[in-house]
């Protein structure tokens, strides 16, 4: 496939902008069948904001993306060790690392 330089207006703030080769190939590269309807500026702008929410996303800010939770340390109920855990933990229930709960989600 053959690209050639595009000017473009950027949807955010109007500005004309260059589409050049090199980023019509990377876009390419990613499987982007479109053109970007943002300037640079305004991309990187957006993906701050994205990224300055109170729940981070790890991954692609859009389609796919995990949100990371804060982690609690605790110590297993079964063996002692050492480990973290995605929730608050409650002192009236026990709280397992993944190899303890694994064993005692296969007694059950």
């Amino acid at each position: 496939m053959s690209f050639q330089v595009i000017q473009l207006q950027c949807s955010d703030c109007k500005a004309a902008y260059t589409f050049s080769v090199e980023e019509q190939e990377a876009f390419a590269l990613k499987g982007h069948n479109h053109q970007p309807k943002r300037c640079p500026a305004c991309r990187e702008a957006r993906k701050s904001r994205q990224s300055s929410v109170s729940t981070k996303n790890v991954g692609n800010a859009g389609y796919g993306a995990r949100q990371v939770h804060q982690m609690f340390a605790v110590k297993c109920s079964a063996c002692g060790k050492d480990t973290q855990v995605p929730f608050e933990p409650r002192q009236d229930k026990p709280v397992y690392c993944f190899d303890c709960y694994r064993n005692v989600q296969v007694k059950r």
